[in-house]
Formats: structure tokens, sequence, C-alpha cells
């Protein structure tokens, strides 16, 4: 199973038993057997039958802007869901120490990976005082204490981008990105948040109720959550790679005084490049063999859901290469 994306803008239709999408330039025929997801980032016409059918072949779509920023997604009917596991979940929520106990998995384990990128780049003063604040979050007794170690984490990382990568960055902005260095990490997290959601729709895991951060009604709280364990492993290192490649440039963002975005051809070698990573295979050092990348998301919600169930310690993902 593939990802799909759309650049352009068109009519996505439904077309007998497959899908078309019509542009200025003619029609194009995409096979549905093999794609899991597509993300659409043009200007998009659908109608009702084209939502049935993709719920039908069990395809996520998610939709973004002009700006490529992630507007929302096209989720098939849950197939899955536990009324049993959802129970579990909300108690888990709903309990203090319960909750405490996965919120802080999921903030050391991401400081943990973040390390990880720094270790073999000579920043041992940044790596120890990394050290103390996962000491500091496996010490917290709330879960504001716990998000504002992890800020202060991810701030002090964030401090040696500029060196890492010898771009612009200034400090973490997102709402809009205010450089091309924010633009990468901002679009890079979506692609990761979308992944993950993508997986969790494949448990049986509900992902509105969350841990780390707060349950929303506009928003599936749980792939953030399980976002934090990837993301420094997925776009992070993704993102050094292709600025140090020289793969991507200055050349591929636009800026206007307000924000900065990649533009379309930055975006397809992002993507491309996304793709190949998540899809490249390591060797699992518990399971004995080889996992491709992406696959590991679904690992940790296995993980997540016999913690949830059967008490199991919660033990995500930690990179060790």
């Amino acid at each position: 199973m593939r990802n799909y994306y759309l650049f352009s803008a068109g009519n996505l239709i439904r077309k007998d038993n497959t899908l078309a999408f019509e542009t200025e330039d003619g029609r194009k025929m995409i096979p549905v057997e093999d794609i899991d997801q597509m993300y659409c980032f043009g200007e998009m016409n659908l109608n009702s039958a084209l939502l049935n059918f993709l719920a039908q072949k069990g395809i996520t779509a998610h939709f973004f802007n002009y700006y490529g920023h992630y507007s929302g997604s096209f989720i098939p009917r849950e197939a899955q869901l536990s009324g049993f596991l959802m129970v579990k979940q909300v108690e888990h929520y709903l309990d203090t120490d319960k909750r405490l106990v996965l919120a802080k998995a999921f903030v050391e384990t991401a400081i943990h990976n973040i390390r990880r990128n720094l270790e073999k780049r000579e920043f041992s003063e940044i790596c120890n005082k990394l050290d103390v604040y996962r000491t500091e979050g496996n010490k917290a007794t709330g879960i504001e204490e716990l998000m504002s170690v992890e800020a202060h984490a991810r701030k002090l990382y964030y401090s040696v981008w500029e060196e890492i990568t010898d771009w612009e960055f200034g400090q973490r902005s997102k709402q809009p990105p205010q450089n091309a260095l924010n633009a990468l990490i901002s679009f890079g997290n979506m692609m990761t948040y979308t992944l993950v959601l993508n997986e969790i729709h494949k448990t049986a895991l509900n992902p509105t109720i969350s841990y780390l951060h707060e349950p929303s009604e506009r928003r599936y709280s749980l792939s953030l959550d399980v976002a934090e364990i990837f993301k420094p492993v997925f776009i992070d290192r993704l993102i050094f790679r292709l600025i140090n490649l020289k793969m991507l440039t200055i050349s591929h963002f636009d800026s206007n005084l307000e924000y900065t975005y990649l533009n379309e051809a930055g975006r397809k070698i992002f993507v491309r490049e996304f793709d190949q990573f998540v899809d490249t295979t390591i060797m699992h050092r518990n399971l004995k063999r080889k996992v491709r990348y992406k696959n590991m998301v679904r690992l940790d919600l296995y993980k997540l859901v016999k913690h949830l169930i059967d008490g199991e310690a919660f033990t995500p993902m930690k990179v060790w290469w």
C-alpha cells in the first residue's frame, strides 16, 4: 500500500470502479487497489459519491490549503472500534496517575530521540542538559509541568539547528512559520501527524482520547501524543539530510511579510523523500527481524493497547542507531 499525492487543482471523481482526477490538462485515472492514503494539496472539487467510494475502499484522504497547511482529513468509518478499549482509554485519561504515566512515557521517549540526533554531532553540553530535562520530566507531578519540561527541552534542541543546517532559524514559529526552516518543521510534523492518524485508524484506539495533549473536539489529539515520539526520527533527521545534501534550497520556498511556505517543487521533493524514508527497513532489536520505519508506529500503538488493557509497561520506540 502506498500514499498518493495530488498537487494540482482539479476534480476528484469516482469513475466506474476506480478514481479519476480531472485538471485543465485532461483526465488521469488513479488505480485504487494499492492506495493507503491520499494527500490533496491543490484546490479540490469532490462529491458524496467520491467520499462513499473512498470509505468503501478504506482510503483516508488528507486536505491542505494553498500554503500546504493541514486542513483536515476524511477518515472512513471505524471498522475496529472497541467499546471495551474506549472505556479503558477514558479510564486512563480520567485517572490522574494513570494519565501521567503515559504522558511521561511520550515525553521521556521524545527527549531521548532528540538527544540521539545530537549525540553524533558533538553537542555534549546540550545532551547533558537534555538528560537533566528528561530527569525533571520523570519527576513531574502534573501534565502542565511535564509539558513545560518538554517545551524547554525542544527550545534547547532547536537552539543548535542553525549550526547544524547553516540556515536562519531564530526561534520556533508555527502559525505562521516565519522562515524556511520553520516551514520545513511544520510541514514535516504534519506529515508525521497524518501518518500516525492513519495508523491509529487501523487499530481499535479512539484518536480523540489522549494523555499528553488535552483531548479536543477539533483534532485527533492522540495522534499528537504519538507523533512526539517519531518527529525527531522521521522529520528532523530528514530535514538535516535534505539541507546538508542541498536537495532543498531557499529557492524551494515562497515568502511574504507574514509567512514562509514550501512551494510545489519543494513539497514534491519532501514527500518523495519522506515516503522513501518511512518505507526503509531496519533490523528491530527485540523482534529480531526487519521492520519498516512506518510500521514502528503501529507497533507502538499495539504497546499502548496492551498497556491500557493488560497493564503492561508502555515503552515507546527509542532510537539506538
